[in-house]
């Protein structure tokens, strides 16, 4: 396994690798992201990972200082699940002194729910991912279907800036009580971590709902939020059910419509998504009714 440092040496270490699935993380890895560098290696001939906690998609008083690192380890998980090439960069190499680019992403897709949380976030996604798909040049990117929010706006970076990579997306992974995996997940006290599982289990009913039948996408909000409310120590922040595409919020959940638009067909008719405080974690979740 080649763990580099710098542009030049990632350029230089991806050089001979043949095509390569990328799998973009913050480090701190846990057995989702192992999932996504299973996904990467299917019909590639390399994998490559990042491991870089980008300062600018943290807002002011977020977690950037305090997010969990342990790079020793997940070096040692990356070289046992066979990844071919690792790259640590530090702030200095991603963004040089006197660099004056950014990508910024307009538009509902960027300005709604976790855009509308963590202002700037998704430029800061976009930014980053924009500079290490220039570096490596991977032949597919690898992302998670937890985060589905930073799935849409970053297949509308692919797609505008007209980047040669395809975005494939991996399932989100649980824990046995249905809690999806994150790295935040360590910031859970115990009485919090038994509480969190409440996100799935109100996604769950949702899906539960639109098998009954339910197309009513206010009902369905209220559904969703009632039953997350009902936890004492889950601190709502938005509960959506919107278009998989757009992000713009549902009236109604509308069937036909991958009928019509093969661009739609396996995105789902709707996109159920959720975020919750429980103490110092802000924990996401979403399902998609339809797909």
């Amino acid at each position: 396994m080649h763990v580099v440092r710098s542009r030049e040496q990632a350029r230089r270490a991806r050089a001979g690798l043949g095509s390569v699935g990328f799998v973009p993380t913050m480090g701190f890895l846990h057995d989702g992201h192992l999932s996504l560098v299973e996904v990467a290696g299917r019909g590639h001939d390399a994998v490559a990972v990042s491991i870089f906690v980008n300062p600018t998609q943290f807002g002011p008083g977020e977690d950037f200082a305090a997010y969990p690192r342990d790079l020793d380890r997940d070096l040692a998980v990356l070289e046992s699940a066979g990844v071919d090439l690792v790259w640590v960069p530090d702030v200095a190499d991603i963004y040089p002194r006197g660099a004056a680019t950014r990508v910024t992403v307009d538009g509902p897709i960027a300005s709604v729910l976790e855009g509308a949380s963590r202002p700037g976030h998704f430029d800061g996604v976009a930014t980053v991912v924009t500079i290490l798909l220039g570096v490596l040049a991977p032949t597919g990117l690898v992302l998670g279907a937890k985060d589905a929010q930073q799935v849409t706006v970053l297949r509308s970076v692919v797609r505008d800036l007209g980047l040669d990579v395809e975005l494939i997306v991996g399932p989100t992974w649980r824990e046995p009580d249905g809690l999806a995996m994150s790295s935040r997940n360590i910031y859970l006290t115990e009485p919090e971590r038994a509480a969190a599982p409440v996100l799935r289990r109100a996604l769950a009913e949702a899906e539960a709902r639109y098998a009954a039948g339910l197309r009513d996408a206010a009902l369905m909000r209220s559904v969703v939020r009632e039953l997350v409310r009902a936890e004492p120590l889950a601190e709502l922040d938005y509960v959506s059910v919107a278009d998989p595409d757009t992000l713009a919020e549902l009236e109604w959940i509308d069937d036909t419509t991958q009928l019509v638009d093969p661009e739609r067909k396996g995105r789902g008719a709707a996109l159920v998504s959720l975020a919750a405080r429980f103490g110092r974690a802000r924990l996401l979740d979403n399902v998609t009714l339809g797909a």
